[in-house]
């Protein structure tokens, strides 16, 4: 359970932050940065949800969660030493990965096939949807270059790839099953 009785501490003053091991790292770290844009990944998804009702909205509410378990998960190096925690450490499951294609596989079914990119836009919810899929794309990036430095749990990663699609099927989802997508016609302002 966590308690917050105060927020500010001060001990971020100097540019380190504390990890969830206990060990202090530069706020600009590979790591903090890759949290961090989990972290703005889900306030997107909080404005998305302005927009949002029924389904869709629990849905993103389920993400939400989701990525408050995947910045825990990032924020806690060291995978191997887990069991030294004293507790069980949160790290992103298969299952969430699996849940993920699940919903898209059917939010999909739904959709006629693409003949053309779609741009970013339509319905205030499809754009939304498109701000998350990018920013998630970003926080993917910025994982799987960590991973290059660091242990990362490879589910973290594959979750966020398959939640960055999910954003994009949502997406034309939001845009009325797709028929008020906006298609990229190439060259059109020449």
């Amino acid at each position: 359970m966590v308690v917050l009785s105060k927020i500010y501490t001060k001990t971020g003053d100097a540019g380190e932050t504390a990890l969830g091991n206990g060990a202090r790292v530069a706020k600009h770290s590979p790591r903090v940065a890759a949290y961090g844009t989990v972290d703005e990944t889900n306030a997107f998804v909080g404005l998305a949800r302005q927009h949002s009702e029924g389904e869709m909205d629990v849905a993103l509410q389920r993400i939400q969660n989701d990525l408050f378990d995947l910045g825990a998960d990032l924020c806690r190096p060291d995978m191997e030493r887990d069991h030294e925690a004293g507790y069980v450490p949160l790290r992103i499951l298969a299952s969430q990965v699996e849940r993920l294609e699940s919903e898209i596989d059917a939010m999909n079914s739904r959709l006629q096939p693409l003949r053309s990119f779609i741009l970013p836009g339509g319905s205030p919810l499809a754009a939304q949807l498109h701000v998350c899929r990018t920013v998630c794309r970003r926080a993917e990036r910025l994982a799987v270059e960590l991973a290059t430095m660091e242990e990362v749990n490879p589910e973290a990663v594959k979750y966020l790839n398959r939640l960055s699609d999910w954003f994009f099927v949502a997406g034309r989802i939001a845009n009325d099953d797709g028929r008020d997508d906006v298609l990229w016609v190439p060259g059109a302002t020449r």
